[in-house]
């Protein structure tokens, strides 16, 4: 039977020494599942991405002054359609994937938009389409884009170059992904140790996160080629299990990988990534799993003020785009590792937020997805903001 955290309420805004899943302790935070408004009445929206929730300015607001708060500082780029993945290219330009017309987008250091192709691969439909996107980190030599990509039969991994006439035809590195109309993971994220991290979803069918012969549930770590990584721990493709849909990623200045994760109808989660570890879904939604060998989340949140997607590491602190819960969250990690209290920032002014990635300069690029057919579109939406952290 699955298990939920109880008496969150209790513990609301408070952090609490537990036992980790692998020995020791580490510090958990329990953020009050309701922020200051009330939760809503339907469970539907939170099994997948959620819809748009509410947008009470105060609802988990931090408390530190304006002039220490994250700021939007300009807007880069607006019109965009349902923007997902994110990636900067070594000259400074970025390359944005859009999930419903799978075209994929460059934004030069002048902030003028030019599409350079479309992953033909790619068959849009339900929370799946053209996905994730990476760099190469030999991309001055290889000139090479990696996606992830839901097609008519699969989710996929694939390549392309980038030259000057746009995107070269694609190459698939990894194919048989599990594909569904919901929980199709997809964001991509080259590591420290130059291997390539995939998320993946459960598609909706909850029991595949524990499934070892598949690859739905999953973190995958890869070569460049697409292979299993070297020192992989079951030596297949497989670097953690047991996730229900996992959309952010992202490594901290030790090397330690995190994850944030969307929850059914009660926590969301943010995971700090150990190689073999099982996460628990769906026996476990939130905190609760140590005793039966789950590793517990850092944090979790009610799914009204979460819904998570992308996920950002800058300056001592993770920052979690928040898609039903309209908002950026901004988590602190210590020295040890571990995760602090949680802060809210622009709680109900922009929407659904789904991509946060550092740029060159220091600051944050912040993705909307209004446009994604669970928002309410601004004039300007989507749109890219840029954020000074």
């Amino acid at each position: 039977m699955r298990r939920t955290t109880t008496g969150l309420a209790a513990l609301a805004l408070t952090a609490a020494l537990v036992g980790c899943g692998d020995g020791g302790d580490e510090v958990k935070v329990d953020v009050d599942p309701t922020g200051s408004g009330s939760p809503t009445t339907s469970s539907s929206p939170t099994e997948t991405e959620g819809a748009t929730g509410s947008t009470d300015p105060s609802a988990g607001s931090p408390s530190d002054d304006a002039s220490s708060a994250p700021q939007v500082v300009e807007t880069i780029a607006t019109g965009l359609v349902a923007p997902w993945g994110l990636a900067f290219l070594p000259d400074g330009s970025a390359v944005v994937t859009e999930r419903d017309t799978a075209k994929v987008l460059q934004i030069a250091p002048d902030k003028v938009v030019t599409e350079i192709g479309v992953i033909g691969d790619a068959a849009p439909q339900g929370e799946g389409g053209l996905l994730g996107v990476a760099v190469s980190p030999e991309f001055d030599q290889d000139r090479t884009l990696y996606f992830y990509v839901s097609s008519d039969n699969d989710n996929r991994i694939v390549t392309a170059t980038l030259d000057k006439g746009g995107l070269s035809d694609t190459t698939p590195i990894l194919t048989g992904i599990p594909l569904g109309s919901i929980h199709d993971g997809g964001r991509l994220e080259f590591g420290p140790d130059g291997f390539l991290y995939a998320s993946t979803g459960e598609t909706g069918n909850p029991q595949l996160a524990q499934d070892r012969s598949t690859l739905a549930g999953k973190i995958l770590r890869l070569t460049p080629k697409g292979k299993p990584a070297p020192g992989n721990p079951f030596g297949d493709e497989i670097w953690s299990w047991g996730h229900r849909n996992v959309q952010g990623l992202a490594f901290t200045d030790d090397g330690r990988l995190w994850a944030s994760e969307f929850g059914q109808n009660t926590f969301d989660e943010l995971n700090r990534i150990d190689a073999g570890a099982n996460y628990g879904w769906p026996e476990v939604e939130g905190e609760g799993g140590t005793d039966a060998g789950y590793v517990d989340p850092q944090a979790v949140w009610g799914t009204d003020v979460a819904s998570p997607s992308g996920l950002a590491f800058t300056e001592g602190a993770l920052y979690m785009a928040a898609l039903r819960g309209n908002r950026l969250w901004k988590i602190p990690v210590d020295s040890d590792g571990d995760a602090g209290q949680p802060e809210a920032y622009f709680v109900g002014e922009y929407g659904r937020m789904r991509t946060v990635v550092v740029a060159p300069d220091g600051s944050l690029w912040l993705t909307t997805s209004n446009q994604d057919g669970r928002g309410s579109p601004a004039p300007e939406d989507d749109r890219i903001l840029r954020v000074t952290p």
